[in-house]
């Protein structure tokens, strides 16, 4: 089911998460971005056009200032992502021009979803990008954030882009392989889930576990983004985009994942 899906579908957000992209000392994993060019580059291949949503802005500031101090302090966050931005997106640009690709920015909050207008420019935007063959990478724009504008997690900013765009697919990588039945980490018994068919529900009927220590979701945030998709026909995986190659191999059979289906 997984690979028919994949295989299926022509317009693919790819959404990106913090811990995917960060190594276990919090700074920015640089053979990740040259992994995921090269899978990007096969899906482009087969004849997808991609958005990429990703996080990594406060880790990428993390990284060029060499420090974490007063974390906690908003202001302070607010001045990593800055910093952190043009870093990540520095990183995605070097990697993906050795596929000849050109990539475009696009920062968002909530209110850029709740105005018609904001949420119009938002859709030709990305559709001049990816008429000229532009990979559009989304992300929150956390340096400007507070609460009271913030969508809060890149889960459910990439399903409401999948839903803007009319994806065929939203594909999440995350540090996980998808969604078990209990918390994996403690439960040596937990069932991944390979296919879920009513997602709505499904909060219920498994174990949350912690979310990782950089990323500002968890698994609720993934089934919330599951259940927005889900409810205008877009099916979604969940994956570990940990793994090298993950795309290539969720296409050929050789890694698992957890597809939500409409």
């Amino acid at each position: 089911m997984l690979q028919d899906v994949l295989k299926n579908s022509r317009k693919v957000v790819v959404k990106i998460g913090s811990n995917t992209l960060s190594r276990e000392d919090g700074t920015l994993n640089r053979d990740f971005f040259k992994d995921l060019a090269g899978q990007i580059n096969t899906l482009r291949t087969q004849g997808c056009q991609v958005i990429i949503v990703s996080s990594g802005a406060r880790i990428a500031g993390v990284s060029t200032l060499g420090k974490w101090n007063r974390k906690e302090d908003l202001h302070y966050k607010q001045a990593l992502c800055s910093i952190g931005q043009v870093e990540l997106m520095d990183s995605y640009r070097k990697e993906f021009k050795e596929y000849g690709f050109v990539i475009g920015q696009i920062l968002l909050t909530k209110e850029d979803f709740n105005d018609p207008n904001r949420t119009l420019n938002i859709r030709n935007t990305l559709f001049t990008l990816l008429d000229e063959g532009v990979i559009p990478i989304i992300n929150e724009n956390d340096s400007v954030s507070v609460d009271e504008i913030k969508i809060g997690d890149n889960d459910n900013l990439a399903a409401l882009t999948a839903n803007l765009w009319n994806a065929d697919l939203l594909l999440i990588m995350s540090d996980i392989d998808g969604v078990y039945d209990k918390d994996p980490v403690s439960s040596s018994d937990a069932n991944l889930l390979e296919v879920v068919d009513d997602s709505a529900n499904l909060i219920g009927k498994i174990e949350i576990g912690k979310k990782g220590s950089f990323g500002t979701g968890g698994i609720s945030t993934k089934i919330e983004a599951a259940m927005r998709v889900n409810e205008y026909g877009i099916p979604m995986i969940l994956a570990n985009g940990k793994k090298k190659n993950l795309i290539s191999n969720l296409l050929n059979g050789s890694a698992k994942g957890t597809v939500f289906l409409p």
